[in-house]
C-alpha cells in the first residue's frame, strides 16, 4: 500500500518535497491557502486552506500517513493538533525553539552555543549604543522585519519596533557559510559539503560549494551543526547559517530546521538532493551517502528579472553543468524567489565570477511573451 507525506507549505520548497517524495514511491499531499501554489498543482491530494485553519490541518492530516512542513512559521497550534494525529517531523517541540528569534537565541545561549550578543527590544531605549541590527521576533525573513540601528534615534525612526524585536550586535566576518544536514529518526546524520553564501538586500543571492574555507573550518562548523541538531532533537533536514570571522572562529546567525535555499545546489550537485534527503528522514527511510557530484554554485531568480517581461533563458545556453529551475509562481514581483540556476563541474568557479553579468544579461533579454504552463524545470 502506498503511504503519503503531506505537507504545510506550497510553495517552491514544498514542490520540491513533493517531488522528492513521488521519486520514493510516495503519495503526496500539501495544504497552503493559494490555490495557484506550486506544490498544490502537483500533489496528489491538493488542499487550499489557511495555515492556521485547524480543520483544514486536520484534512491535511487524515490525509496523510506522516507529515512535514516547508517554512518554520506555521503556526503552533496548527502543528500540535496535527502531530496530535500522525507524526510530524519536526516536531513542534522544535518549532517552539526556532519561531521567536529571542527565544532561538536563548536556546543558542542555553546550550552553548557560540553566537553574536543579543538581547529583546520593545522600545528604542533597549536597542545599544554601539551598531545592531533590530529584527522582528516572528516573521521576518528574507531580509524583510529588520532594520540597522546605531542607537535608540534610529531604532525610533525604524519602524520595526512597532513588532517586539531582537538586537543583534554587528561583528565583522570574512564569510557567510551555511551547513546543511539531514538527521533521520534514530539519530542518524548525514551531511552535505559546507556552502558559502552571498547575500543582496537581506536576501541570498549565490552559494558555492564547497565553500572556500580551510578544512579545519568545515569540520568545526559540521561539528556545530551536528550538536544543534542534536539539542533540538530535530528530524528532518536542518540548515544553520554561521559567520565565519577572521580569527577563524563561527557564530551561529540562524537556524532553520528545513530545507534551505543555500541547498539548492544539491539539486545536480550531489547524489542526492537535500529535498530527497529531508523526506528520507521524515519517512524513516535510510539516509544513503550524499556525496558531491564535483563543485556547484546556486543563483536565484528573483521576480526583479521579469520586469520587462519573461527573461529569455536562451541567455543560459552554452554552460557546461548548467540547470535551469523555475518554480511555475502565477506572478513575478521583486524579491520574490522565482526560480534558480545551478551549475555543476568545471564551470562552476566561473560561473560564481560571472553570475552578476549572466543575471543582466537576462533582465536584458526580458520581453513580453506567454508563459509557459506551469514551468517546472529545463
Amino acid at each position: 500500500m502506498t503511504r503519503t507525506l503531506g505537507v504545510f507549505g506550497g510553495g517552491q520548497l514544498g514542490a520540491l518535497t513533493a517531488e522528492a517524495a513521488k521519486g520514493l514511491g510516495w503519495r503526496t499531499a500539501a495544504l497552503d491557502p493559494d490555490p495557484s501554489a506550486p506544490a498544490l498543482k502537483l500533489v496528489d491530494v491538493p488542499i487550499a486552506g489557511k495555515l492556521d485553519d485547524l480543520s483544514a490541518a486536520r484534512r491535511l492530516a487524515e490525509a496523510s500517513d506522516v507529515l512535514t512542513l516547508e517554512w518554520e512559521l506555521i503556526p503552533l497550534p496548527t502543528l500540535e493538533e496535527a502531530a496530535r494525529l500522525k507524526p510530524l517531523f519536526p516536531a513542534p517541540s522544535v518549532l517552539a525553539n526556532i519561531q521567536d528569534r529571542l527565544v532561538q537565541r536563548r536556546f543558542l545561549e542555553k546550550n552553548g552555543f557560540p553566537q553574536t550578543e543579543f538581547g529583546p527590544a520593545e522600545a528604542a531605549a533597549d536597542v545599544p549604543r554601539y551598531p545592531a541590527i533590530l529584527k522582528r521576533r516572528t516573521h521576518g525573513y528574507d531580509g524583510k522585519g529588520q532594520f540597522r540601528a546605531d542607537g535608540a534615534a534610529s531604532a525610533e525612526a525604524s519602524g520595526v519596533l512597532a513588532a517586539p524585536c531582537v538586537w543583534e550586535k554587528i561583528v565583522p566576518f570574512e564569510k557567510e557559510i551555511s551547513v546543511i544536514l539531514a538527521r533521520g529518526r534514530d539519530g542518524a546524520v548525514a551531511v552535505f559539503p559546507v556552502a558559502e553564501n552571498l547575500h543582496r538586500a537581506g536576501i541570498l543571492h549565490a552559494t558555492r560549494a564547497p565553500a572556500e574555507i580551510d578544512p579545519s573550518v568545515a569540520e568545526t562548523a559540521v561539528a556545530l551543526a551536528k550538536r544543534i541538531a542534536e539539542a533540538l532533537g530535530h528530524v528532518g533536514v536542518l540548515a544553520v547559517e554561521m559567520f565565519l570571522r577572521a580569527d577563524g572562529s563561527l557564530l551561529v546567525n540562524e537556524i532553520a530546521p528545513r530545507v534551505h535555499n543555500s541547498g539548492h545546489y544539491t539539486l545536480g550537485g550531489c547524489a542526492v538532493s537535500q529535498f530527497e534527503a529531508h523526506v528520507r528522514a521524515v519517512c524513516g527511510l535510510p539516509l544513503p551517502p550524499l556525496a558531491p557530484k564535483g563543485p556547484a554554485v546556486m543563483v536565484n531568480l528573483l521576480g526583479d528579472l521579469w520586469t520587462g517581461g519573461e527573461p529569455d533563458w536562451r541567455a543560459l545556453d552554452g554552460v557546461p553543468g548548467l540547470a535551469l529551475h523555475l518554480y511555475g509562481k502565477a506572478s513575478a514581483r521583486p524579491g520574490r524567489k522565482m526560480g534558480h540556476y545551478t551549475v555543476v563541474g568545471a564551470a562552476a568557479a566561473e560561473e560564481w565570477r560571472r553570475a552578476d553579468e549572466r543575471l543582466s544579461a537576462l533582465a536584458a533579454s526580458a520581453r513580453p511573451r506567454p508563459a509557459a504552463p506551469n514551468p517546472r524545470r529545463a
